[in-house]
């Protein structure tokens, strides 16, 4: 465990907690929030299981497919009526950047925004059938 994990993964349950109530107070309600984890998922899933509100946890060390994905969300809604989305930054990668080589100026891979992508395939998914909101905290958990 690093310096600061114990505060970004405390911080994190607040957004998660705020996805929550938004996505309990809409019609079929999906909130997403994503996380810092580039390359692991450790504060995503600590978070996660620490706040007890998260339905779905996605992290860079597991990968998965949308379509199971939309089936897995859309399973929770009919049987909660709402849903909370949690997912690293990392996440997704093999099916959003493949073949991307592009880096920052530290050499950082550059990743692509998985969670406006997910916000956008679900809302597409959904036809607006679901209330989606998307909750991107990274900064604001970052200068704590």
């Amino acid at each position: 465990k690093c310096f600061g994990f114990d505060t970004a993964v405390e911080e994190a349950q607040g957004a998660l907690l705020a996805a929550k109530v938004e996505a309990s107070s809409g019609y079929n309600g999906l909130g997403i929030v994503k996380l810092m984890g580039r390359s692991s998922g450790f504060i995503a899933m600590q978070a996660s299981m620490a706040s007890g509100v998260v339905d779905v946890c996605l992290i860079p060390e597991v990968p998965f497919t949308l379509d199971k994905l939309k089936a897995c969300v859309a399973g929770v809604l009919e049987k909660k009526g709402h849903c909370v989305l949690c997912v690293a930054e990392g996440a997704g990668q093999d099916i959003l950047a493949a073949g991307s080589t592009a880096t920052d100026a530290s050499g950082n891979a550059i990743l692509a925004d998985v969670g406006t992508w997910l916000r956008d395939e679900f809302k597409k998914h959904f036809k607006g059938e679901s209330d989606v909101k998307y909750i991107d905290p990274s900064y604001i958990i970052r200068s704590i």
